[in-house]
């Protein structure tokens, strides 16, 4: 009876792992206090040095509010007040990471402020494992694809799109 738990256990685990095959690829990393995130790469499109950002009025505390890159006018986001965390003071490592995705079949650009860029990594799907279940079904992880192990880092790998659609910080800049 042993042996057909085991087996149960590793096609379980083969069968996970398949479904994370597709997560594999390069990822831009970033902290956000002590934790490190990534964006799939092909969703960067820059990474700029904190600028002057302008306040807009009666938006959540989250949105911290616009720039100017080159004559577009794009929204910021800032993402430890987004994922709940203190907010911090800037350091000469924070920077705006500008991401490009698709949010409610319209081309969304805007800003994420973070603490520090670190790399990017490229992660093999046998790096990567599947959100870990919290138990409190009210904790929503629908935005974390994946878990990324790379040397003695965890890193929580985002989608982009699903982050910037809830809370309606999407209908901000597509209004």
């Amino acid at each position: 009876m042993s042996q057909d738990v085991a087996a149960s256990s590793a096609t379980a685990a083969h069968a996970d792992q398949n479904a994370l095959a597709h997560l594999a690829g390069k990822y831009m990393t970033f902290k956000l206090a002590d934790e490190n995130y990534g964006l799939e790469i092909l969703k960067v499109r820059e990474i700029i040095g904190l600028m002057d950002i302008t306040r807009v009025p009666r938006t959540q505390e989250f949105i911290r509010g616009v720039i100017n890159l080159r004559g577009k006018v794009i929204p910021v986001v800032d993402l430890r007040l987004k994922f709940g965390m203190p907010q911090a003071e800037a350091t000469d490592q924070t920077v705006i990471i500008v991401v490009q995705c698709q949010v409610a079949d319209r081309l969304l650009t805007m800003g994420l402020l973070v603490d520090q860029v670190l790399e990017v990594l490229s992660i093999d799907a046998a790096d990567i494992e599947a959100t870990p279940s919290l138990g409190d079904s009210s904790v929503d992880t629908s935005f974390i694809l994946g878990v990324g192990k790379t040397n003695d880092r965890v890193v929580f790998l985002l989608d982009i799109g699903k982050v910037l659609a809830a809370d309606g910080t999407a209908s901000f800049a597509l209004a």
